[in-house]
């Protein structure tokens, strides 16, 4: 079935996949829930809880740089076990979580747990996968963590649905296992921590002067961002221009999130194989290209009868779900592949920092955008993907592996 939609065999890296889905499963039950549990079973009101998430969530940005040190000392494998634990104690500490210091306390310890997560997802298949089918592998994962959070959603949606404190602490329960059951399957992973990769060119040395001072990845953490700015769309920019400036039904904007979700679990790994061959820099500015065209579709859309412009809509979300399938296993790729062996962590460390700051600018950004009008909205987001297509031409020169091409095979990448 894998080798159908055009990806890798699992082989001996199932217990890795399984892993990854299991988390993914319990992230995405959680994620439509976490708001109305800690309004359904604690005292606090709306204000409070939102207050106690945002600095919660702002604990994550420096622990970033902390996780990305402690994978070049100790790991990825054992750093996203630590992570599983974490989250593993947080959520289970949930229940027991009823005042402002508590809640802000408990939701710190995920999302501490959250960015060695995301501080190890790359590195950990960089040391486990085979280095020259990185793209075909990230878009294994990335397909599997896609369809983790449709199903999980749908879970969270029946949990929010059934609306008892009952649902919520068995949401908080179950979420809670998976994170055992990830730290118990990622512990018969059998990793080579600190082995060279067959394209590294050495260790890394330097520590995070070599990370800062290094002009291409500079670049690529650029394109990195923009097309960060642009994963936040469709969850936050997309339905508000829906319901609210188009006043257009609401199910086009859940049709928009289906559509994104099948194409990518079901297309993601054919899309790769279709770029075999093909230059990394110049796949990454097609896929801007891509994206900007779906975002003038979506400025088109508003001068277009109801009807017309729901077609244009989901249409535009094709679009842009194909610049998602094309430039995002090329950046885990780039982001991971890089880097020196001996530095990964750090590096990866301020890429994700990089994304972390842009999910936190876009939703007050676009909501000011949508406030602005249909042209400032999706002008402005055309000129952030094409400013990602535009930092691709500097990395081609300075950064060498995005200027080879993709491949399908163990053999050494190939120049352009």
């Amino acid at each position: 079935m894998l080798s159908v939609l055009g990806f890798p065999k699992v082989g001996r890296h199932r217990r890795l996949v399984i892993a990854i889905g299991i988390d993914t499963l319990g992230t995405g039950t959680w994620l439509p829930v976490s708001l109305l549990y800690f309004l359904r079973v604690t005292p606090l009101d709306l204000v409070q809880v939102g207050l106690a998430i945002s600095i919660a969530s702002a604990v994550g940005l420096p622990a970033t740089v902390l996780v990305g040190q402690a994978v070049d000392r100790y790991g990825s494998k054992r750093v996203m076990q630590a992570g599983n634990l974490l989250q593993l104690v947080g959520f289970a500490a949930h229940p027991f979580a009823n005042s402002f210091f508590a809640v802000t306390l408990v939701i710190g310890l995920t999302a501490l747990g959250r960015s060695a997560f995301w501080g190890t997802y790359g590195p950990l298949i960089t040391t486990a996968c085979p280095p020259n089918e990185r793209e075909r592998w990230f878009g294994l994962l990335g397909a599997i963590r896609n369809a983790g959070f449709a199903v999980g959603g749908l879970l969270g949606g029946v949990v929010t649905t059934m609306d008892s404190p009952l649902a919520y602490q068995a949401a908080v329960l179950v979420n809670a296992l998976t994170f055992l059951a990830a730290f118990v399957i990622m512990a018969g992973i059998e990793v080579a921590e600190g082995q060279p990769s067959e394209d590294d060119t050495d260790l890394g040395t330097g520590g995070w002067r070599t990370v800062l001072l290094d002009r291409g990845y500079r670049w690529l953490i650029g394109s990195g961002f923009c097309y960060a700015m642009s994963t936040m769309v469709l969850s936050v920019a997309v339905p508000v221009y829906v319901v609210e400036v188009l006043d257009l039904p609401g199910w086009i904007s859940g049709a928009a999130f289906v559509i994104n979700t099948v194409m990518v679990s079901l297309g993601q790994g054919i899309a790769i194989n279709s770029m075999t061959g093909s230059v990394r820099s110049r796949i990454i500015v097609f896929a801007a290209a891509l994206s900007a065209f779906s975002y003038l579709a979506l400025w088109g859309a508003g001068l277009m009868a109801p009807w017309a412009a729901a077609a244009a809509i989901l249409a535009a979300v094709v679009v842009y779900t194909l610049g998602e399938m094309t430039a995002d296993p090329v950046l885990e790729a780039l982001s991971v592949g890089a880097p020196p062996s001996g530095l990964r962590g750090r590096y990866v460390a301020v890429y994700q920092l990089s994304w972390a700051i842009a999910y936190t600018i876009a939703p007050g950004l676009y909501a000011w955008l949508l406030s602005r009008g249909s042209l400032a909205t999706w002008g402005t987001l055309a000129a952030i993907a094409l400013t990602g297509a535009v930092f691709c031409l500097p990395m081609q020169r300075s950064l060498p592996l995005a200027g080879t091409r993709v491949t399908r095979s163990e053999s050494a990448p190939e120049a352009a």
